[in-house]
């Protein structure tokens, strides 16, 4: 049977659980924990934190915002990963040699944060660059959606292996708009038709094999004028059109771009409903506690929530560099992250 999980993913203070916090986590309507750079010191100091969690409440989620580049959350004692970029020069150059770096870069991604503790990531993001977001940049794979989906896809092969799921986002894609959801709401004009040629392709493509999708906050106004996050119309869309099987996370909703849907509680209730299945509020812990006490647990979101669960022997990260294909995908990625300043 499996864990009752609560909608709700919250943040912590520091790099130790307080009093406060393992009171918190026992709340019913909580599910699952993300880390920031703030409560991450070394693969050691996290793995300890993620089992302090998990001796409270074994069935609590716990995630990480980990894509490489300038989104890599812990950079002590692990692999330093160039923005996901990068490879779409490589793949120019050597198209084979580059999707086998990829796979590669997944499993060691994969198999880093397992030994750190963590069940996922949020990654990887499906954003076509348009050379304009400044909140996606160098963090998509490419400004071609083919060709973001062909690396993604090689990357998500990689996680497979490494027994973590992947989670795609900012669906239906960030790319297409001129400002950055942290700050305001951004909105996208282009009709539908031009969407789904562009920014709905990786997703379309990558559907059957992602655990996880979280949507944007984003208002697409030519097919709905709520943003993705909080519109039964493309959630709708993701799961019967697309075909999506998996769970549907919220992105934070402390941003800019979700505080025209009114209070947390508001926000929160208004994207459950919506059709996602887990709602994250991070950075304000009053909101937090609000928001924990307007939601409920529900199976139906429970049952999807449990299969992004790392479900396998944890490594040990002390003992990887034995591996040789850690050590040269390893080197690899270590001079690719120089090369872009990372």
């Amino acid at each position: 049977m499996s864990a009752q999980l609560g909608p709700v993913m919250l943040d912590l203070a520091s790099m130790a659980l307080d009093d406060e916090e393992r009171e918190l986590l026992m709340h019913p309507a909580v599910g699952g924990v993300i880390l920031f750079t703030r409560n991450l010191e070394s693969p050691a100091q996290a793995r300890g934190l993620c089992e302090s969690i998990r001796e409270l409440r074994p069935q609590l989620l716990i995630a990480v915002d980990h894509e490489g580049g300038r989104v890599q959350r812990l950079r002590t004692g692990v692999t330093r990963l160039p923005p996901m970029a990068a490879f779409d020069r490589l793949h120019a150059e050597a198209p084979e040699s580059t999707l086998a770096l990829l796979r590669d870069t997944g499993w060691l991604m994969g198999l880093e944060l397992a030994a750190c503790g963590f069940d996922f990531s949020f990654a990887p993001v499906l954003d076509v660059d348009d050379d304009r977001c400044p909140a996606i940049g160098d963090r998509a794979f490419s400004a071609d959606p083919e060709r973001v989906a062909l690396l993604a896809g090689a990357l998500i092969d990689g996680l497979d292996e490494a027994g973590m799921v992947a989670l795609g986002k900012h669906y239906p894609g960030h790319g297409g708009v001129d400002v950055d959801s942290h700050h305001e709401l951004p909105i996208d004009p282009r009709p539908f038709e031009a969407l789904r040629a562009h920014d709905l392709v990786p997703f379309e493509r990558l559907s059957p094999r992602l655990g996880g999708v979280m949507p944007s906050h984003v208002r697409y106004i030519a097919f709905d004028d709520q943003p993705a996050g909080f519109s039964v119309r493309w959630l709708e869309y993701l799961r019967s059109e697309i075909g999506f099987r998996g769970a549907v996370l919220s992105d934070d909703l402390g941003m800019q771009g979700a505080h025209f849907a009114g209070s947390p509680a508001d926000r929160a209730q208004r994207a459950l409903e919506a059709g996602c299945d887990m709602v994250l509020i991070c950075n304000d812990r009053a909101a937090a506690l609000a928001v924990l006490e307007a939601v409920s647990y529900d199976p139906v979101r429970s049952r999807r929530l449990n299969a992004l669960r790392y479900d396998h022997p944890r490594p040990d990260l002390g003992s990887v560099d034995a591996l040789g294909r850690w050590r040269t995908t390893h080197v690899q990625l270590e001079q690719l992250a120089e090369e872009h300043g990372y």
